[in-house]
């Protein structure tokens, strides 16, 4: 780290030090990107048992006033208009030529709207939202509150002995808790593939519920490093590789994130920035470019930013966007972005690796069955 003193830090910043993690600046904080473990193992032990994760550093919103469904709506595809109460939505935030600006998760209470959006465009999200908003809903910063993510099979059996309601929550279920005498705001969600739960909860509380979670034999500590791969076998985008200002939700094999009644011929087509072009997509498959996953022959993972070019083609096809070697799955995998007539599963491309050409096959999303609580 060139300069400790400019890190922002989470309020679990001691605790990772003291058990040992590698801190290292991830959206200008200073985070754990792995512990004494390692990130194959802590990759593991989430599949298997229970990982647990600062996500401290994302943002987290509220929004409240009269007609807030319909004007937070009118900034994303999704159908929040038809959101049910203490449920959760991913969204996607767009621009006027249909580019994806970030994404989100998004979830009504009965008072208010609660969103968490990506730690390295917290600050554009919101200055986003207060300009795109009108002025009669009151947007509030959560910045004195944590967010821990505990993620795996275990995982509700580790929760559940400090909150008993959280076996009856599913899939996308978004409610307000307590949770050691706190307020908390529970998601039965996450970003790896597995069962599991994002709990927010004041900072002061943070450190005092992790400790307690940790004292489960199944719940061990895991960092960005594991975070990353485990969301990659998902076939979940990482905002700014996968997904960009220029790229599309569909260009990005995100269509199913577009609200059914905002779709084409839906009773609130369109309406949100970008509209008509990303609905001209889905309309005519006038695509160029499609984002896919890719899985390689051996061992080596084949990294972001590799060129693509069509089996035995000279001209480049695509890049690869997100690139490891899944130790689920036992198979180098990757997703990018192939020309479209190119992208239907089973197609071989190549990728340059310094120099030389590997083979890799077009593979459907997720590389393995998800684990959620349905």
């Amino acid at each position: 780290m060139a300069n400790d003193q400019a890190m922002l830090t989470t309020p679990l910043t001691a605790l990772h030090e003291e058990l040992g993690a590698r801190m290292v600046p991830f959206a200008g904080y200073s985070m754990p990107v792995q512990y004494p473990t390692g990130i194959k193992q802590e990759h593991l032990h989430t599949r298997e048992a229970a990982g647990l994760f600062d996500v401290s550093h994302m943002g987290q919103v509220w929004l409240s006033g009269e007609g807030i469904a319909e004007a937070l709506e009118a900034m994303v595809p999704a159908d929040l208009v038809g959101l049910g109460v203490n449920r959760q939505r991913y969204g996607l935030f767009t621009n006027e030529n249909g580019g994806v600006l970030d994404d989100l998760m998004i979830s009504r209470h009965e008072e208010g709207f609660y969103l968490v959006v990506n730690a390295a465009c917290k600050a554009e999200d919101i200055a986003h939202l207060r300009a795109g908003l009108p002025a009669s809903i009151t947007l509030t910063e959560m910045a004195d509150r944590a967010l821990i993510a505990l993620q795996g099979p275990k995982a509700e059996e580790a929760l559940a002995k400090l909150q008993p309601e959280v076996r009856e929550m599913k899939f996308m279920d978004n409610r307000p808790m307590t949770l050691l005498d706190s307020p908390a705001i529970i998601s039965r969600s996450g970003y790896t593939g597995e069962d599991g739960y994002e709990i927010s909860v004041p900072s002061d509380v943070a450190e005092t519920l992790v400790r307690r979670l940790l004292e489960d034999e199944n719940v061990e500590p895991v960092g960005l490093g594991a975070r990353d791969s485990l969301r990659l076998e998902a076939g979940l985008c990482l905002y700014g590789h996968d997904i960009t200002t220029r790229t599309t939700p569909v260009e990005a094999s995100l269509g199913w994130a577009i609200g059914k009644p905002r779709r084409l011929g839906g009773e609130r087509e369109g309406g949100f920035p970008g509209a008509q072009r990303v609905l001209a997509q889905m309309r005519e498959g006038s695509l160029e470019r499609k984002r896919v996953g890719l899985v390689a022959e051996g061992k080596a993972p084949v990294r972001e930013g590799a060129v693509l070019y069509a089996e035995g083609g000279e001209e480049p096809i695509g890049e690869v966007t997100s690139g490891n070697f899944a130790a689920s799955v036992g198979a180098p995998i990757a997703m990018g972005y192939v020309r479209a007539d190119l992208a239907e599963k089973g197609t071989t491309v190549e990728a340059d690796v310094r120099g030389k050409r590997r083979s890799m096959t077009v593979s459907a999303m997720p590389f393995l069955r998800p684990g959620y609580q349905r």
